[in-house]
């Protein structure tokens, strides 16, 4: 009789996308994978990398897959994959941007933690990325900001920090990644400043100028960080190396 531990779910035509894939063994994969019901899960793809594989061409990251599973403790067994539709048109930058929201996820995730929000945002994330035409950083904010929200860690973007007093959009504020956001006083040095205003329009979804978005991409990177720890991102250092280059 098998125990709690070694008991076996399931998993039939499950919603995936696929975050990270590298090689094991011979001809297999070691798979990580989004889910709906399931939050992100470690996968065995035996025999994927195989010549003969029936997998070979489906598991491409930024696809809407449908995934068959057999999942016991930590790790599942693929048995079955297939698209359920065309990936996201992303090249460029906006490719680059597509793995940065995956490691986002890997690191900031725990796996078999279920989220459908984090889901969600990630799926319209990658639509809005391919439909941008060159213009990311809306989109980036927004995925940001949303995958903070579901993780429980999201921003204070209506009410000031200490007295609860609606934002002033007129009003220049201090941000505090654990707290919220402190009026500025006149003499006072502020660190992370921000504009009422941008606060204001973060939390509506409608940054459409160069200042907010400058503003929001510095706060949310300081939220961001205090989650993520001394470990930085790979995807933001091989940025900075190209933009040396």
């Amino acid at each position: 009789m098998a125990t709690l531990s070694e008991a076996v779910t399931r998993i039939r035509l499950q919603p995936v996308f696929l975050l990270h894939q590298r090689p094991y063994r011979d001809s297999s994969q070691l798979l990580e994978v989004l889910t709906v019901d399931y939050g992100r899960l470690g996968v065995i793809g035996r025999g994927s990398r195989g010549p003969r594989s029936r997998l070979r061409g489906v598991l491409r990251p930024f696809a809407p897959l449908l995934m068959s599973m057999s999942l016991r403790g930590d790790l599942a067994t693929l048995t079955a994959a297939e698209a359920a539709a065309a990936p996201a048109g992303l090249d460029g930058e906006g490719l680059f941007a597509g793995f940065y929201l995956n490691e986002l996820i890997i690191r900031l995730t725990e796996r078999r933690d279920s989220c459908p929000a984090v889901y969600l945002a990630y799926s319209d994330a990658l639509a809005e990325l391919a439909a941008a035409s060159g213009v990311l950083e809306p989109a980036l904010r927004k995925f940001e900001k949303r995958l903070l929200d579901a993780l429980g860690y999201g921003l204070l973007l209506e009410s000031e920090a200490e007295t609860g007093s609606p934002l002033d959009p007129t009003q220049w504020y201090e941000y505090h990644p654990e707290h919220g956001p402190t009026p500025v006083t006149a003499g006072k040095d502020a660190g992370l400043r921000v504009r009422g205003a941008t606060l204001l329009a973060l939390g509506e979804d409608r940054l459409d100028d160069e200042p907010g978005l400058g503003e929001a991409r510095r706060i949310l990177r300081a939220c961001l960080d205090l989650q993520l720890g001394d470990r930085p991102l790979k995807t933001r250092q091989v940025l900075r190396a190209m933009k040396r280059r």
